[in-house]
């Protein structure tokens, strides 16, 4: 089966200048005189056995007024790594041709659905260009990864594809490995986390479905840097971009609805090596209320849909399911009362504040995004016409050409 492997990468500002207001925000994009991680990402690629496969690199960023610094940028890390596969670049300026192409067709109204802004968007071009290129299988991994299992391409295509069980697996979870080789989360104990418990439930989590036998088996979670998707998901099931974050495992539920299965293989594994954190508590917490709160009432706001199937939050669990509940208001506000008392015997007021505006915030985020279920539906409906459409050989040549144009 035809294979592309894709990797986004997240570039902002030189060093010297910094984030800017109206900067587009990611979790540790690389200021554009430095290397970051790419590189070491790509080069990793050589410890695999089975080179068979195409390399996406999508470069993203931050603002418009970089675009072109970025796609020079990522385009002489490609061709420094000396890696023997094709890669290919795909930015900003491919994907105004990729608009224009539409709109020429009177198909302008699928550009939204085709963005370079958030992580939602990012990753559905990781399952489109895959598509455009005319591939089965999309591997989705990140530029803070290394390969250090040279079967790991041989294990990604083993079971994707072929039944199990009774079931198909349209798609398979592999997992990360941390900087100390294990899979579990080291977490500083503070006494707001106690309330919050999310490294704790996502431990628990590891521990029931990595750790346990057999090697394939379905999963509550998903990691988004280590995602195999076969095109018959893909081509039915984007990734939706009203989630701010925890895009990856919006997605496993969006697939459950529409009646695919996710595997978890206890086999495949990358290296996971992340640039230090630098937003501050009281932010990602913030992040993840959100997430959590929209996931929650999409799973609420669904209705009996023929050919569609009602999941529970009990089908999540430990993890994220512990955060898909009832309780998830109660401790959204335990949780921030004790962060803000921490920053405040710290004598952080601002962090003390914004702690405290979490509370609020979360309530307005919820009158702020009434029918995540309805949305949904609108999104996959408009989603699958388009993978449809551009399934045309016309369209689908021309497309491919973009991508593979201006390589050198």
């Amino acid at each position: 089966m035809k294979t592309t492997m894709v990797i986004p990468s997240y570039w902002a500002r030189e060093s010297r200048v910094g984030w800017r207001e109206g900067d587009a925000v990611f979790d540790h994009p690389t200021p554009v005189d430095y290397d970051g991680t790419l590189l070491r990402a790509i080069q990793s690629i050589n410890i695999l056995d089975d080179k068979d496969f195409q390399l996406v690199i999508i470069a993203v960023a931050t603002s418009p007024d970089i675009e072109k610094d970025v796609e020079e940028k990522v385009k002489g890390i490609i061709s420094s790594a000396g890696v023997d596969i094709e890669a290919l670049l795909f930015s900003h300026s491919h994907l105004m041709q990729i608009h224009q192409l539409l709109s020429s067709k009177d198909k302008e109204r699928y550009n939204p659905l085709l963005q370079l802004d958030g992580y939602s968007n990012i990753r559905n071009l990781c399952v489109f260009l895959p598509h455009i290129l005319g591939s089965e299988i999309a591997v989705l991994i990140d530029d803070d990864e290394v390969f250090e299992d040279s079967a790991f391409m041989n294990k990604a295509g083993e079971f994707i594809g072929q039944r199990f069980f009774g079931s198909v697996v349209d798609a398979v979870a592999g997992y990360y490995l941390q900087p100390d080789g294990d899979y579990r989360l080291k977490a500083e104990f503070l006494p707001w986390t106690a309330y919050w418990g999310q490294s704790e439930a996502m431990n628990q989590a590891f521990d029931e479905v990595i750790a346990a036998k057999p090697r394939l088996k379905e999963t509550p979670f998903v990691f988004g840097g280590n995602m195999i998707i076969h095109r018959d998901l893909f081509r039915v099931v984007p990734f939706d971009p009203n989630v701010p974050r925890g895009e990856d495992i919006d997605y496993l539920m969006n697939a459950r609805m529409f009646g695919f299965k996710f595997f978890l293989d206890s086999e495949l594994s990358i290296r996971h090596l992340p640039p230090p954190k630098t937003h501050p508590a009281w932010q990602r917490l913030r992040m993840d209320i959100f997430r959590f709160l929209f996931e929650k009432a999409k799973l609420d706001t669904q209705i009996p849909i023929s050919n569609m199937d009602m999941v529970s939050p009990e089908d999540f669990d430990p993890y994220p399911g512990r955060f898909l509940k009832a309780d998830l208001e109660d401790k959204i506000y335990r949780s921030n009362l004790m962060l803000a008392l921490d920053y405040l015997s710290k004598g952080d007021k601002t962090g003390c504040e914004e702690a405290l505006n979490n509370i609020s915030l979360s309530k307005l985020f919820v009158k702020n995004h009434p029918d995540p279920f309805g949305n949904l539906l609108r999104l996959q409906k408009s989603w699958q016409e388009m993978m449809a459409y551009t399934e045309r050989k016309d369209v689908l040549l021309k497309m491919s050409e973009i991508i593979k144009e201006g390589q050198e």
